[in-house]
């Protein structure tokens, strides 16, 4: 490799794609600049009859490895946090955890959660279609929208209406461990959660300010920071962005607000501090849908304009802390407090002929959650076998009150709708809904290295849940476990095998029929990852037999019941490849056999879950063509990704058609430090039909096409 390329690459690991390329050129000019000086020094040398003989000096530029919760200089991530709360390399860890990367959430533009997930592996995105209201998503064909959100490793659940939706832009990495992961993490799904890393402050100044625009879209923003005093021990940084903006369907909006500062202290290598704040206001919609078989335009609002809200409110505060005492122990405790208001107001279709009426009501929610956990970890050797501990507490303090309306609405005529407002809406106060859940975790986890090549992953938590509603009070007690263990075959080569455990009481327990007993999991997985040498590369395998019991089916109109035992066995396919800094390629493979082994309700043992596909698929690729002296790069993308039909609920009566969507980008480097960029999503304008609602007869559709362009300014 040319000393010049390898410098570049080397010294600029660290900073943002964006600024990759004046630090290249930087660099590049000072190093041909140092070695022009140097031949004129040694041809003077060399002239000079009384020259001394000089010794060689070789200088290398260190490496900056990525850190485990970013921010990653390419779209490969190599080391994550997050599958065993550890600092782990990718190649070690037991089980599969894939990385969304910032700079693969900025090269697609995502605009929510769902976006950034969907070129993952084991993750199906968008089943309800136009239903915004939450970040929905599955893991391995089980439902991880209420438990399976996760910010900077602490929950982030949603309890009946009352939940939020995560603002990418204000996001550094997005990191999906896939599995059973109660015990580190105590409720949850079996097929595994997603956990957000908040952007955070760095240790050298950086800055950009960006404004996009697009068919009903305006927005703009800013994130930038770097240290506050010369000797680095205090640094920060601001992210804010600003949006006014509709979805595709008629009276919806996508209006946001978000501020969010943060502030380090690191007074030595050995303790760092950064506090984390941010308010996130959103004015959202509710779904819409249209009559099943109607042939109307999907597009047609069949509520009430002055009924179509989703308003929220979020404001979080908390902190990151760790202290190494030194000799291999460390202490981490992470916290945060979060306050909610709600207000969702909706008029939707509830019966299969909308002339006949339609349903209304009104929601006022506000939500207090205290979180907070607490780490300390333990590195020695003992006999030649490499030892880490990690013994934690965690707890969880959720209160949710919401006040609600409900009643009915005037029917509508399809093909010719003409609104009616509050004259036709007639609205019954109902019963206050009420929960406490005070939720806590005690986890120890054993990871033993063998000869440098075997790692051995033993855990154990014990969680136990206190939950008060206004006429009920329950405790779940459980105890979960999981052993795994790594062979690295080779340096860059690992093959893996687990057992594990999961634990997920109902969030919401007036919303079942009958017992509600906590849902129990248990997963046996195999995998192999490959990172090749000299390649900023990661492809990885796994083959997984996940059974879930006591699993949820909604049998009414908001109301569930627990149905009896599923099986998913599947296969998991992905691969990131970040070569030259000029190609980036993501394609990612699954496969789900899923079927509900025993059935409460007659009739639908041996079929296959409802919104459960049996093949996912998807592909990106992004080339850079290099500038020149008259022109800047040059970046194109084009992704697809491809969802089977799913069936529209667990009697198997009906299946929805496989859709495929094509999604594109283009930008141009108009300067080093000025970039224009535009991204489509749906890029065909696919018209598809995700969920089916069978008590209204009703088809939600999914999002047509958009197209945003935005200019970025960034130092």
């Amino acid at each position: 490799m040319k000393l010049s390329s390898w410098a570049s690459s080397q010294a600029c690991s660290p900073v943002s794609s964006d600024t990759r390329w004046l630090c290249r050129r930087t660099l590049s000019l000072a190093l041909l600049s140092s070695g022009s000086m140097l031949l004129a020094s040694s041809a003077w040398a060399q002239s000079s009859a009384d020259a001394a003989k000089l010794d060689t000096v070789t200088v290398e530029a260190a490496a900056i490895a990525d850190s485990a919760v970013g921010p990653d200089s390419t779209i490969v991530a190599e080391r994550t946090a997050t599958g065993s709360k550890t600092d782990t390399d990718l190649l070690d860890l037991s089980s599969s955890v894939s990385v969304v990367t910032e700079e693969e959430m900025r090269t697609r533009n995502v605009q929510n959660l769902e976006q950034a997930l969907s070129y993952t592996a084991g993750v199906t995105v968008d089943q309800y279609a136009s239903d915004d209201r939450y970040d929905y998503f599955m893991i391995r064909g089980f439902n991880a929208t209420s438990l399976g959100t996760y910010r900077d490793g602490m929950s982030r659940r949603t309890v009946n209406f009352t939940g939020g939706k995560l603002e990418p832009y204000g996001l550094q990495r997005i990191d999906v461990l896939k599995g059973s992961t109660s015990t580190l993490f105590g409720l949850n799904a079996p097929g595994g959660m997603v956990n957000a890393i908040t952007k955070r402050p760095l240790d050298y100044e950086f800055g950009e300010i960006y404004t996009t625009l697009g068919n009903e879209h305006t927005e703009t923003g800013a994130d930038f920071g770097g240290p506050i005093d010369q000797a680095g021990k205090w640094s920060y940084r601001v992210t804010t962005k600003w949006q006014d903006a509709e979805l595709s369907a008629d009276h919806t909006q996508d209006d946001r607000f978000y501020f969010a500062p943060a502030v380090t202290y690191k007074p030595n290598d050995a303790t760092s501090l950064t506090l984390l704040a941010d308010f996130n206001k959103r004015d959202t919609n509710a779904a819409h849908s249209i009559p099943r078989g109607s042939g109307i335009d999907p597009d047609t609002f069949l509520g009430e304009p002055g009924y179509n809200d989703m308003d929220r409110i979020e404001r979080n505060i908390g902190y990151l802390f760790e202290h190494q005492f030194g000799s291999g122990l460390t202490f981490r405790q992470n916290a945060r407090y979060t306050h909610m208001d709600l207000d969702y107001d909706h008029v939707y279709l509830s019966d299969p002929d909308p002339a006949n009426g339609r349903t209304a009501f009104v929601v006022d929610g506000e939500r207090d959650q205290y979180t907070i956990d607490n780490q300390l970890q333990y590195d020695t050797d003992i006999d030649s076998v490499g030892s880490r501990t990690l013994a934690g507490f965690d707890y969880t303090h959720d209160d949710v009150h919401e006040t609600s309306l409900y009643g009915t609405a005037g029917g509508i005529d399809i093909y010719d709708p003409q609104y009616c407002g509050e004259a036709c809406v007639d609205l019954a106060r109902q019963p206050d809904f009420r929960q406490k859940q005070a939720s806590q975790g005690f986890y120890l986890q054993q990871e033993l290295t063998f000869a440098e090549r075997w790692i051995l992953t033993l855990g154990g938590r014990y969680d136990d849940v206190n939950t008060q509603t206004a006429d009920d009070e329950a405790d779940d007690y459980a105890f979960t476990k999981r052993v795994g263990l790594t062979y690295k075959a080779l340096d860059d080569l690992s093959l893996y095998t687990n057992y594990a455990e999961s634990f997920q009481p109902p969030t919401s327990r007036n919303l079942v029929s009958g017992s509600a007993d906590p849902q129990e999991g248990e997963q046996y997985e195999v995998g192999m990852k490959y990172r090749p040498a000299n390649t900023n590369a990661l492809f990885t395998l796994a083959v997984f037999d996940l059974t879930q019991t006591n699993v949820a089916s909604q049998v009414g109109e908001n109301l569930y019941r627990q149905i009896g035992k599923v099986n998913v066995r599947g296969i998991e396919l992905e691969s990131k490849l970040a070569l030259s800094d000029r190609l980036n390629l993501t394609a990612a493979y699954s496969y789900w056999d899923s079927e509900i082994e025993e059935d409460g309700l007659a009739g639908n043992q041996g079929n296959r879950p409802s919104l459960v596909p049996e093949h996912i698929a998807s592909v990106w690729a992004d080339y850079t063509i290099a500038g020149n002296m008259n022109r800047g790069d040059v970046t194109l993308g084009l992704g697809t990704r491809f969802v089977g039909g799913t069936y529209i609920d667990d009697a198997n009566s009906e299946k929805t058609s496989s859709y495929t969507l094509v999604d594109a980008v283009a930008s141009y480097a108009l300067t080093p430090s000025l970039d224009l960029a535009v991204n489509a999503t749906n890029l065909f304008d696919r018209e598809y039909v995700s969920y089916i609602d069978t008590f209204s007869n009703s088809s939600y559709y999914g999002d047509g096409r958009s197209v945003l362009t935005t200019l970025r300014y960034h130092w």
